[in-house]
């Protein structure tokens, strides 16, 4: 029997793999709670699984289309600004990078709005609920216990945005 983190690394990269790793220390280490560290990573993987079948299986019309173009571009625009962040002092803003992601968190709402369950509706708003929280992106941005992660992150978000993945 595979376990759920088998079958997740199975259908990724491994630099995403190592992202969503560091993900989880940074909040396994914030939260202390491995339990609710787990429920969210599950939340995201599912979440990202659910979208891509919908998209392979072409089950967006054009206007959702448009929004999933729009969502990976601001989701870029987010990855180059954590990596910012992370690799000049001093530029970290936190009303810019919650702004950024509840505009990921929209466009993702309008393109699943019609496809998915309320259930999963709202785990995609837990997750981003969760990333926005003022106190785990200052922990993340600026306090010393998170930077070994961060670098991993910031360096995995290069490779993915070098190779087109992101």
């Amino acid at each position: 029997k595979m376990t759920s983190k088998k079958v997740a690394m199975s259908l990724i990269d491994d630099t995403l793999g190592r992202v969503l790793d560091s993900t989880h220390k940074i909040l396994r280490q914030y939260t202390d709670s491995k339990k609710e560290t787990d429920k969210l990573l599950k939340y995201i993987i599912k979440s990202v699984v659910k979208v891509g079948i919908l998209y392979r299986n072409d089950q967006f019309n054009r206007e959702e289309l448009n929004h999933i173009v729009q969502f990976h571009q601001k989701f870029h625009s987010l990855a180059m600004t954590i990596v910012s962040f992370y690799e000049v002092d001093f530029t970290y803003d936190k009303s810019y990078l919650k702004d950024s992601l509840e505009e990921c968190r929209q466009l993702l709402q309008l393109t699943i709005g019609r496809h998915l369950t309320e259930k999963s509706k709202s785990r995609v708003d837990l997750v981003f609920q969760t990333f926005c929280e003022s106190e785990l992106l200052d922990a993340v941005f600026t306090s010393e216990l998170y930077k070994h992660h961060m670098e991993k992150i910031a360096a995995d978000l290069v490779t993915l945005m070098d190779e087109g993945s992101l």
